[in-house]
């Protein structure tokens, strides 16, 4: 099944434009593969990014040390 796609107008840096050309180029794929594989993984870094960070200020967290991770997967 082939997936909705939208189109979506950027201006980048002259130095961007530039590299992704360049590597587009090289690898022949179009350069839309280049921009949307960076948002990909751009977006899912902020994700995981966000998911830590409640983690972290979670105040009821429970947290093992090394130790007792050592202990619990039997290394």
């Amino acid at each position: 099944m082939k997936r909705k796609e939208s189109v979506l107008s950027v201006r980048l840096p002259e130095s961007l434009k530039e590299q992704i050309e360049k590597i587009a180029k090289a690898t022949e794929r179009p350069k839309s593969y280049f921009v949307k594989k960076a948002l990909e993984m751009y977006l899912e870094e902020i994700s995981d990014y966000a998911i830590a960070l409640d983690r972290y200020t979670d105040k009821d967290a429970e947290y093992l040390t090394t130790e007792e991770v050592k202990r619990e997967i039997g290394v």
